[in-house]
């Protein structure tokens, strides 16, 4: 995992998130996503640089919500600098029902 991972993770793991369950590197066939609310049908994927402007991340994201996912992504600095605005968004798309 990276840094902006582990970050992340700390807080989405074991319910400490409002209580929402996450799993880390869950498959959703053919894909693994970084993290994922099944119950809240929330994916959330931390990125970096790298995936700026790509056409592969906008194709999974369309085959993901497809299957009836949220797909959430934030960049790696976001997530290191601005972790509690992360965890707010996160929280904030949780609390409305998925499609």
């Amino acid at each position: 995992m990276t840094e902006a991972e582990k970050r992340l993770w700390k807080h989405l793991r074991a319910h400490r998130l409002q209580g929402w369950p996450f799993r880390r590197q869950h498959p959703i066939p053919p894909y693994v996503v970084d993290f994922a609310a099944v119950e809240g049908r929330l994916i959330v994927e931390v990125d970096g640089g790298q995936h700026a402007g790509s056409e592969r991340d906008e194709r999974r994201d369309e085959f993901l919500a497809s299957q009836g996912w949220r797909v959430l992504r934030f960049w790696n600095n976001d997530v290191l600098a601005n972790t509690e605005g992360v965890l707010s968004r996160i929280v904030e798309v949780l609390k409305k029902p998925p499609p």
